[in-house]
C-alpha cells in the first residue's frame, strides 16, 4: 500500500478546519494528523505529529502564520508548507515565501487544487522546484534580497526582546519594511502606514497601533531595547524614555536605509 501523506491543518476558523479535514481526509492517499487552532499549537503539533505537509493560515491567534514560518526555520526537518490564506497582498505573500513557505494559495479557490498541489510534492522531485504564490514563480535572485532583509530584521527584533509570539511583532516588522521602501511614510504613520498594514492583515489601524505599542512596551519593561547596541550599526540611547512607535520604526529602518545607500555608493 502506498504510504499516506500526513497533513496538519492550521486554521483558527473552525468551519474551514472541518471542511478541509473532511475533504482531504476522504482521499485514501492523504491522512490528516490534526487541526491546530493557533500558532503555538501548530508548532507543538508539527514537532509531535511530524506531518509531511503543513497547510497554514496567516491570521491566527497566539502566533500568526508568519511567526510560525519563522519558528519552523530552526527545525532540522520541516514539512512542506503551503500557506492557505485570505490575504493576497504582495508584501505579505512575498514575506511568507522568503520565510520558507513552499507555496501560497488564496482562500476561495477550488479545494481540488489544494489536493493536487499537496500530491505534486510527492510525485515529482521538489529539489529545484520553484517557490510560488498562486502560480506566480518567485525567482531566487528576485527573492534573495528580500529573504536577507526579512532574516536580518527578525534577528534585530528578537535581539531587542520582541519575539514572534508577542502581539504586534508581525505588524512592527511589516512597518519597518514599508518605511525602508518609502521613508515618507514616517510622516504619515497614522494616515498611511497603519492603514496599509491593517489592510494587509485584515484588521484595523487602531489595533495595529496598539499592538506595535504593546510589543515596544514589553521590550522596554524587560530592559531589552538596549540590546540593540550589541548589533553593528546601532548606537542607541534611551535616556529620554521609551521610544514612540514612530521613533522605534525610524530607528530600525534607518539602519537598513543607510546600509543600502552605502552599498549603492560603493558600486
Amino acid at each position: 500500500m502506498k504510504k499516506q501523506i500526513k497533513i496538519l491543518i492550521a486554521d483558527d476558523n473552525a468551519d474551514i478546519g472541518v471542511l478541509l479535514n473532511e475533504f482531504l481526509g476522504s482521499d485514501p492517499e492523504l491522512y490528516v494528523v490534526g487541526v491546530a487552532k493557533n500558532g503555538l499549537e501548530t508548532l507543538d503539533m508539527v514537532k509531535e505529529k511530524k506531518p509531511d505537509v503543513l497547510l497554514l493560515d496567516i491570521i491566527m491567534p497566539e502566533l500568526d502564520g508568519l511567526g510560525v514560518l519563522e519558528s519552523l526555520k530552526s527545525l532540522p526537518e520541516r514539512p512542506i508548507i503551503i500557506v492557505y490564506s485570505a490575504i493576497s497582498h504582495d508584501k505579505v505573500t512575498n514575506t511568507a515565501i522568503t520565510l520558507g513557505a513552499d507555496y501560497y494559495m488564496v482562500k476561495g479557490i477550488d479545494l481540488k487544487q489544494i489536493k493536487t498541489r499537496i500530491k505534486s510534492y510527492f510525485t515529482e522531485s521538489h529539489q529545484g522546484m520553484e517557490r510560488v504564490m498562486d502560480g506566480k514563480k518567485i525567482e531566487p535572485e528576485e527573492s534573495h534580497e528580500k529573504r536577507d532583509l526579512a532574516t536580518e530584521l527578525s534577528s534585530i527584533l528578537q535581539e531587542a526582546g520582541i519575539l514572534p509570539h508577542i502581539k504586534g511583532y508581525s505588524y512592527l516588522r511589516e512597518a519597518v519594511i514599508e518605511v525602508i521602501d518609502n521613508v515618507e511614510l514616517l510622516s504619515a504613520v497614522t494616515k498611511e502606514l497603519y492603514p496599509n498594514i491593517a489592510n494587509k492583515f485584515n484588521t484595523t489601524s487602531s489595533r495595529v497601533e496598539r499592538a506595535i505599542r504593546h510589543s515596544i512596551e514589553v521590550s522596554w519593561n524587560r530592559g531589552q531595547l538596549e540590546n540593540l547596541n550589541n548589533i553593528s550599526g546601532f548606537n542607541v540611547n534611551f535616556d529620554k524614555g521609551k521610544p514612540t512607535n514612530s521613533e522605534f520604526i525610524a530607528l530600525i529602518s534607518d539602519k537598513f536605509r543607510l546600509e543600502k545607500s552605502q552599498e549603492e555608493n560603493d558600486r
